[in-house]
């Protein structure tokens, strides 16, 4: 039986209504200013004077529509947390240098007025890096400009461009401070940099008085790194509460030694209790077994500590926002972690036996959003372009070596190569890259034929034939950045010479891209449309985009309803709805099937316009083109799902 352990901690916080939690976050009973404070007498928080352990889960904005916030966070609130803890991905909010973004999905003010709006504190973790399993580690991959960077150091053009950033994010996140009437408790001052092969003590240095210049003096700031002394050695400092981070299943009380090495007296704090796991295409879907995730959280709270359930919520890596691993390892578009509540915000076994856990909080909880699979059956629309009718930059001639992505400010997304075969190939002629030449994957056609896939530390050479003045198109997709460990200066396209036999092929024309910019602009649309369910010419195997629409059917109550979009006979693309990138597609490879479509981005007024760039293969042989729209998720390709869906057709078209 799990037992709740009662500590002064979480006085004054059972079974409190919003609005008394609210009156005691802006000011207390005394009309004393509000406080939040490291008891390192007594070990532990204080909250206007009161002993207080929080209990937190990790919700990251910027993979869930802002429509959903309020929602995800109600539910996290009913489950008895008193805390939500979340990133600020760098990269999410500052696109382009100088450039910032703080609207609709990325309306962090928004969002941490509605956690205090419902009663939750916040454990805000601002970067400047964040891994997250999020590209680059939420740093901007124009910081890649200056090639020799030292990323996560005292290197002065980082350590420039991070205090214009936080200069501009932490005066707009302080008025949200605790003491200043805002729910946000305690601030991360970097993450995990234990584990970082710089060990730049002045690098936290400079970090911490720029917090404090920014934040004030009474800000509780803190760090996190894994439960070991020689992450701890690197990753603290004074001045900064150092925090652990581990999983279910182990040693509480060994995993919080540890921190006792770094912090003698204080609260034990795991700021990263893993719920669950990531994944990574061509793997199984990481679960963690709901038991021992119980069982370890009972004996985290039995020994008075506070704790952080990361993730409590994943989301989704829409876009080609995902990071990745080394040996590279790309994420896929779920990031759905095995949490409490799952990619789609729905109730899980999990979610209820850590509610029984906590016992804070009696009353109902929101229901699972309901998901609907789509009966359509509508004519489809296809348009083609030309590369030039993307918006691409103008073309870039070199002679020797390639041209990595950054250099053309193509920072996300496909960059097309082309040259001409330099002497005829009549016989298979090897196409070769060098050991992590590729990032991260080519698709190589000649003369409009497929000839194979270059894969960056996986597939290095391809056999190619064709005529001496042969065309050869090297589409390059920029999987993913690193976004842990010494790896993540993680430059994109071709980032070292490609050889022909024995010699290096020179003569690039370069076109950057502007895919998204053709498909939300409605471009594809332009050029008419067959009837639907007419296949192809003939079967086409180099990378094409089909297009289709579907209605919202009339008569159906509480329409549009998410739902979950799978590609039978496909292999890997990107897709689009309404212009809105889902994110990548890769049944071939796994364990992602499906795609969650939240509701906010369907129309019920209008037809829904669907968008796929399909890069491998030709999902029309044999019959039409055909996308389904399923009720129920798919993430282990290795788990058979009875779910119900319905077709949609498409036409294909030539992108090269």
């Amino acid at each position: 039986m799990l037992l709740l352990y009662s500590l002064c901690e979480v006085s004054g916080l059972t079974l409190l209504s919003v609005v008394d939690l609210l009156q005691a976050i802006s000011i207390n009973n005394l009309g004393v200013p509000p406080t939040f404070s490291v008891d390192y007498k007594n070990d532990c928080f204080r909250k206007d004077g009161e002993e207080f352990r929080y209990i937190s889960g990790s919700i990251h904005y910027n993979r869930i529509p802002r429509a959903y916030w309020k929602d995800r966070l109600l539910k996290m609130y009913m489950a008895g947390l008193n805390a939500i803890q979340t990133y600020v991905p760098w990269n999410f909010h500052e696109p382009s240098s100088d450039q910032y973004n703080f609207s609709g999905d990325r309306d962090l003010e928004h969002f941490l007025q509605l956690a205090q709006d419902i009663g939750l504190l916040v454990v805000l973790r601002p970067g400047p890096y964040i891994c997250g399993e999020w590209d680059m580690g939420g740093l901007p991959a124009w910081l890649l400009h200056k090639k020799d960077i030292v990323l996560r150091s005292s290197d002065p053009d980082y350590i420039a461009a991070v205090d214009k950033w936080m200069g501009t994010l932490l005066p707009m996140l302080k008025p949200f401070l605790y003491q200043n009437g805002g729910p946000i408790i305690t601030v991360q001052v970097e993450n995990e940099y234990g584990s970082y092969f710089a060990c730049d003590y002045n690098y936290l240095r400079h970090l911490t008085s720029l917090f404090r210049s920014h934040l004030g003096n009474d800000v509780v700031l803190f760090t996190t790194d894994g439960a070991g002394a020689g992450y701890l050695k690197c990753g603290s400092l004074r001045g900064l509460y150092a925090t652990v981070d581990f999983g279910p299943g182990g040693n509480v009380s060994a995993a919080f030694d540890a921190q006792r090495q770094a912090e003698p007296h204080g609260p034990l704090v795991n700021s990263e209790f893993y719920t669950g796991w990531l994944d990574h295409w061509g793997e199984h879907h990481s679960t963690v077994s709901t038991a021992i995730v119980a069982k370890s959280l009972n004996e985290i709270l039995a020994i008075g500590a506070s704790v952080n359930l990361y993730m409590f919520i994943g989301g989704t890596n829409f876009g080609y926002w995902n990071g990745a691993n080394t040996p590279y390892a790309p994420q896929p578009t779920s990031y759905d972690y095995d949490a409490p509540l799952t990619e789609a915000g729905d109730l899980t076994d999990k979610y209820f036996a850590i509610q029984d856990v906590i016992k804070l909080v009696e009353g109902p909880v929101l229901p699972s959003t309901p998901k609907y699979a789509y009966g359509l059956n509508v004519c489809l629309s296809f348009s083609t372009l030309s590369i030039s009718s993307y918006g691409c930059y103008d073309p870039k001639w070199l002679r020797g070596f390639t041209l990595i992505l950054f250099s053309l400010q193509k920072l996300f997304g496909f960059v097309l190569y082309q040259t001409k075969l330099p002497v005829d190939c009549s016989k298979p002629t090897p196409l070769s890259s060098p050991l992590n030449g590729v990032h991260d994957r080519a698709y190589v056609s000649v003369d409009g034929v497929a000839a194979g896939i270059l894969e960056r530390d996986k597939a290095l050479t391809i056999n190619v034939t064709g005529k001496a003045g042969s065309q050869v198109d090297i589409l390059v997709e920029n999987m993913g950045r690193v976004n842990y460990g010494k790896d993540i200066n993680d430059f994109k396209g071709l980032v070292s010479n490609l050889t022909l036999g024995a010699d290096i092929l020179t003569g690039w024309e370069v076109y950057s891209l502007s895919i998204d910019q053709a498909v939300s602009q409605g471009l594809l649309w332009e050029m008419g449309s067959r009837e639907a369910g007419t296949p192809p010419p003939s079967p086409l195997s180099v990378p094409s985009f089909y297009g289709g629409t579907f209605v919202i059917p009339d008569g159906i109550p509480d329409l549009p309803q998410d739902t979950y979009i799978q590609f039978p006979d496909w292999r890997k693309g990107q897709v689009w709805i309404n212009g809105f990138n889902l994110g990548r597609y890769w049944p071939a490879r796994g364990p992602q099937i499906t795609l969650y479509v939240p509701a906010s981005i369907l129309s019920t007024a209008a037809p829904n316009n669907v968008t796929v760039l399909e890069l491998e293969g030709d999902p029309c042989t044999p019959g039409p083109c055909t996308v389904e729209f399923a009720n129920t998720p798919v993430l282990n390709a290795t788990v058979k799902s009875d779910h119900k869906h319905h077709r949609v057709l498409f036409h294909k078209e030539d992108l090269l």
